[in-house]
């Protein structure tokens, strides 16, 4: 059922694509590319207009009516649980062959290495020495002038 509302979802999809392109713009002219004059078509001067503008939104409804009959049929066969499985989902799970006949592999034999006991400290910043041979003053450090002792006469 799903596989053939899928089929004509599409085939709807393709048809509105389709008639969406052979209408007539605003001022564009399109739709003389696919006959000429509109005065001599089957449907005459606005009748072509009417017709597709029309049919659009009749394919635009069945198109979105579709959209809620398809989600609503893919809820619905979601929800529905499996006879055999009992509505487990782990149930479902594919069980891998093990070698030792399906049961709980042991824990690797041997010490197990202890915890640390403590936090080790972190290293500390290592600072770039300067590009010239000379050396100098650390940029964090301020610099240094002899406070000012005598007051000024006034």
């Amino acid at each position: 059922m799903l596989l053939f509302l899928n089929i004509i979802y599409v085939l709807l999809a393709v048809a509105m694509i389709a008639l969406i392109l052979m209408q007539r713009g605003a001022g564009a002219q399109a739709g003389s590319g696919f006959g000429g004059g509109a005065s001599g078509t089957v449907f005459g001067a606005r009748g072509s207009a009417n017709f597709l503008s029309k049919s659009t939104k009749w394919l635009a409804v069945v198109f979105f009516v579709l959209s809620l009959l398809i989600s609503w049929e893919v809820s619905r066969s979601a929800r529905k649980p499996d006879a055999d499985t009992g509505g487990s989902i782990m149930a479902q799970v594919p069980n891998a062959p093990a070698s030792n006949g399906g049961a709980i592999p042991n824990a690797p034999t041997g010490a197990v290495p202890a915890a640390p006991s403590a936090i080790p400290a972190a290293p500390a910043p290592v600072q770039s020495a300067p590009a010239s041979t000379t050396p100098a003053q650390p940029a964090s450090a301020p610099a240094t002038t002899p406070p000012n002792t005598t007051s000024p006469a006034g």
